[in-house]
């Protein structure tokens, strides 16, 4: 099957993650410390959640790592927030930074055939979209100087607005287009937070989401991309991972 340009060009951190080959709300927490210094990487490091902490999702390093900033650009730079917080790219200009990915923990449904003969009629395919279906999570963490913090979760916020009738955008010289950006509910952690998702409609398979959230923690912000390729292919809504979420979340308090 065909996959589109814009899946490709802002899941493929996450895609890798399950070796594929193939505002909202900012909420009233006030602004934070202007004088706040930033954690360092190893400080993030040991902040960012770890094997066994999250409930129901395996964690670890992120396969094929975060793009380099500079090789994801948007076709209007005030959408680049936006391209960047999908391939889990902190916004603005960080000190520091550190990533792990979270992949939703399930049972492989095309284990329990023994022969192809089994998985014949259809029930090969409906086997691979199930067992394709699972959350892939990218969390980010980025300290800042000052109020730098708040001024990138803003440009985030003003990007979901500015650009809610779409964009194109590039990423490692793939290009690809969304059709639009919607507002969706936060998690309502941290001090303030913004998610949105981005939609790309190709032609061959219709619309295909994928989510982000941005979360500030004093001068930390959190970033979170989600992509479940078994339900975009089955056409299920999915969101950001609430259990990742919520476990990062805990560990930043």
């Amino acid at each position: 099957m065909k996959r589109s340009s814009g899946v490709r060009l802002c899941a493929t951190a996450v895609v890798g993650a399950v070796s594929l080959a193939l505002v909202t709300g900012c909420s009233d927490g006030g602004s934070g410390d202007g004088s706040a210094k930033a954690l360092s990487a190893a400080e993030l490091k040991d902040r960012l959640i770890a094997k066994g902490e999250v409930p129901g999702f395996k964690v670890g390093a992120v396969k094929g790592g975060i793009p380099d900033k500079s090789k994801v650009k948007a076709g209007d730079a005030q959408c680049d927030p936006l391209l960047r917080a999908l391939t889990a790219i902190a916004p603005g200009e960080p000190a520091a930074q550190a990533s792990r990915m979270a992949t939703e923990d399930k049972k492989d449904p095309t284990d329990d055939a023994t022969s192809l003969d089994d998985l014949a009629d259809g029930k090969f395919e409906d086997a691979l979209n199930k067992s394709m279906d699972l959350d892939v999570t990218v969390v980010t963490l980025a300290s800042y100087d000052g109020d730098g913090a708040e001024k990138a979760l803003k440009s985030v916020s003003d990007a979901v607005k500015a650009c809610s009738g779409g964009f194109a955008g590039e990423q490692d010289g793939e290009k690809g287009k969304f059709t639009k950006v919607a507002e969706e509910k936060s998690s309502d952690t941290g001090d303030e937070s913004v998610a949105f998702t981005a939609t790309n409609d190709s032609s061959d398979e219709g619309d295909m989401p994928l989510h982000a959230e941005v979360v500030r923690h004093g001068s930390t912000l959190a970033t979170y991309s989600t992509v479940n390729i078994g339900a975009m292919m089955s056409k299920k809504p999915y969101a950001v991972s609430v259990p990742v979420v919520k476990a990062q979340a805990a560990k930043l308090k």
